[in-house]
């Protein structure tokens, strides 16, 4: 068993290669400096073609951020690795064959178009090429999952044709299938490649600069002054600083190599096991992706996908995503009673109101960033402005501290908010003037020009931060290809659809299972994407409404990085809180209950993700429908939380246990009669438990007296 356990270990271990280096330095040798200056130029070519400073087709933009990451995943993991000589000779070949592929998708764009449908020869051999660099820079980048299944189904595309009835497909020629993968808006340049060169690459670079700016500190800074001292005060930062960081990384699992490395040790230090501790820290970065009103990667494809504005995803994740944290919280405070863990003394946590003094601007771009994705503008636009508003204010305020007085400075940050709403109404040049002269001010003090290089290296640094993303999007493209080729994503949705005529139930615990086999080996985005390919139409035909079955899949594709084996999030964690990964996940299952119940309620009562729908919104209104449910969903956390730790205000007996679970499972199950029953369920339980607490408080007492 042991061996077992070693191997499932290595394997994610192996999987986590390429976030360890996405989240490592550039070294400080050759190579090293010549990948700095590639993923700087990346950077600026993507801030360029988003603020329409230089414009491009769509398609050699996709072409030519699929070609620096290809250009850079190669050469980054031999240098990290430090691998010899052969094998950096064989990842610098790698990377120019991406390079020489965007090159000719760019210099070959207008003949492309012209013979589309009808390739050459060469063409055909470059989109060879191009797949097999894709394929290969995935598989060194994040493991062997999803690349064998991008595979599997680019073979089905292929020879489809021999399946028997109704798995099979009319046929496609192998010209065919290379034209549909490697040119176009298909494949790997398909709509995710189009957001991760959009949306995805502007917040991931966003996060860079906020995070380089001071970001952690802040969050934990306020986080500790909130809660630090409160039962369990060490868990309960490690959740918000972890979720509030989470809204703005994008990914779950460099969040928890980030924030974790202050929460877990922190968390061990006021008595947590260790096990524990790495869970509640894997459950909160994971959580930050569905937190508003900066959502993860996910929610801007999502909006794409569906052709809804931003908002109408922010406006149903936010319900399920309090609960969520709300169920960590709740969790971590029954663990920390249940242990009698304190929290920390009042003298030795940071003041709040210093921490926002202090750094106060870093609030601002992500205030503006909010105000803009709530009033209709675009993702592009919000993130683009967000991005400049950021570097405005890092370089604003090391001109400010130089400034001989109070009075100065603050004219000169009225200045600055003037010179940043003209944005609006004369454009990006008058950012880019005011970013000229702050950067030449900044130039001529010591201060300004560390101030400088910090940005250089946010630049960098969040082009080696989207590496991953971007290599997954350009990947499952290939997957949404295959099925908008061959139709592959009816076959199985009419399965789902003939499995829900029997039992929705059913089809949404074969969908859940999907997300979480494909979640073992691949990461949120992808999953995202493969599944509510299929699923999704398959859901609303059943008569689940469109964002909610997307959301449904959303979250358990979130939730697979937090399940055994594989739990990539858990594994991440493993390392600093010296624990066993499998260990780690368990606890993480634990923690996150609320993740694995809020999707279902939602199906059964859309009012929970503030959706139209329901019988009990048709019944009795739709705000009273809002209300109950998330009270009941409240309730049903509260019990199913007493019933895992096994304490609320005294240790449970295994029978109490067993009613709170019981009491819990009635109130979720959304059948006739079981909220009826539950509600009984959690008054018996709530007697019982005032009861015993008044006999151990009794007995307490006397035994003192």
């Amino acid at each position: 068993m042991h061996d077992t356990i070693n191997t499932q270990e290595q394997a994610a271990s192996a999987e986590l290669h390429g976030h360890a280096a996405a989240t490592q330095a550039f070294p400080k040798t050759w190579d090293g400096r010549l990948l700095f200056g590639i993923a700087l130029a990346f950077s600026v070519f993507q801030i360029a073609t988003a603020a329409h400073l230089v414009d491009l087709p769509s398609q050699i933009v996709r072409a030519v951020h699929v070609g620096f990451v290809t250009v850079l995943v190669f050469p980054l993991l031999a240098v990290v690795s430090r691998r010899g000589g052969i094998a950096k000779a064989i990842a610098w070949a790698m990377a120019l064959l991406g390079a020489t592929v965007a090159f000719y998708q760019c210099y070959e764009y207008s003949e492309l178009i012209i013979r589309a449908g009808d390739p050459l020869p060469r063409d055909i051999v470059v989109g060879v090429v191009a797949l097999g660099v894709v394929f290969a820079a995935a598989w060194a980048l994040m493991g062997p999952a999803l690349p064998i299944i991008t595979g599997l189904f680019l073979a089905y595309a292929l020879f489809g044709e021999y399946l028997p009835p109704p798995l099979d497909h009319r046929g496609y020629d192998f010209t065919q299938v290379i034209d549909h993968m490697a040119y176009g808006t298909e494949g790997i340049y398909g709509i995710p490649t189009f957001v991760s060169s959009t949306y995805i690459f502007l917040f991931i670079l966003f996060g860079a600069f906020l995070e380089r700016a001071g970001m952690i500190k802040l969050f934990n800074d306020v986080s500790l002054s909130f809660v630090g001292d409160k039962r369990g005060g060490a868990a309960k930062v490690a959740i918000i600083s972890s979720g509030l960081m989470g809204t703005i990384s994008g990914s779950g699992v460099a969040n928890v190599v980030t924030t974790g490395q202050f929460t877990i040790p922190l968390m061990k230090k006021f008595g947590y096991r260790a096990a524990f501790a790495g869970g509640v820290e894997a459950t909160a970065s994971m959580g930050g992706q569905i937190m508003p009103p900066v959502m993860g990667a996910v929610a801007f494809i999502m909006a794409e996908t569906l052709g809804v504005e931003y908002h109408e995803i922010v406006k149903a994740a936010i319900i399920p995503a309090i609960l969520y944290f709300a169920s960590a919280f709740w969790m971590v405070h029954l663990e920390a009673g249940k242990y009698g863990l304190l929290g920390l003394p009042k003298m030795e946590l940071p003041s709040a109101r210093a921490a926002i003094v202090e750094q106060w601007y870093l609030i601002l771009p992500l205030a503006a960033l909010v105000w803009l994705l709530f009033s209709g503008y675009t993702p592009l636009f919000a993130g683009t402005v967000g991005l400049a508003f950021t570097v405005l204010l890092i370089l604003g305020s090391s001109v400010a501290l130089g400034l001989p007085s109070s009075v100065i400075r603050v004219v000169f940050w009225v200045g600055l908010g003037l010179v940043a709403a003209a944005f609006f109404q004369f454009g990006m040049g008058v950012v880019l003037a005011a970013l000229a002269v702050l950067i030449a001010i900044n130039a001529f003090s010591q201060g300004g020009r560390e101030t400088l290089v910090t940005c250089r290296d946010a630049l960098a640094e969040g082009a080696k931060t989207a590496l991953p993303v971007a290599t997954a999007c350009a990947l499952v493209g290939i997957i949404i290809g295959t099925m908008t080729l061959t139709g592959a994503a009816n076959t199985f949705g009419q399965f789902i659809v003939s499995v829900g005529d029997k039992s929705l139930f059913l089809s949404l615990l074969l969908t859940m299972v999907t997300c979480l086999v494909l979640g073992m080996g691949i990461p949120t985005i992808p999953n995202y994407i493969i599944t509510s390919s299929i699923a999704g139409p398959a859901l609303l035909e059943l008569g689940v409404p469109l964002i909610v079955s997307h959301m449904f899949v959303f979250y358990f594709g979130i939730l697979a990085d937090l399940t055994p084996p594989v739990a990539l999030a858990c594994f991440a964690a493993a390392p600093i809180a010296r624990e066993s990964g499998l260990k780690i996940a368990i606890q993480a299952i634990k923690v996150a209950a609320a993740g694995f119940v809020i999707p279902f309620m939602a199906v059964y009562s859309p009012a929970l993700m503030l959706q139209d729908g329901g019988a009990m919104a048709a019944a009795v209104g739709y705000p009273v429908a809002v209300a109950y449910v998330v009270a009941k969903t409240g309730l049903a956390i509260g019990l199913w939380g007493a019933a895992v730790i096994g304490f609320v205000v005294v240790r449970l007996s295994a029978m109490e246990r067993l009613l709170a679970a019981a009491a819990a499972f009635t109130l979720l199950a959304a059948l006739p009669m079981t909220d009826e029953v539950g509600f009984a369920l959690s008054a018996l339980f709530a007697v019982w438990i005032w009861r015993r607490g008044r006999q151990v408080a009794a007995r307490s007492l006397s035994g003192a007296a």
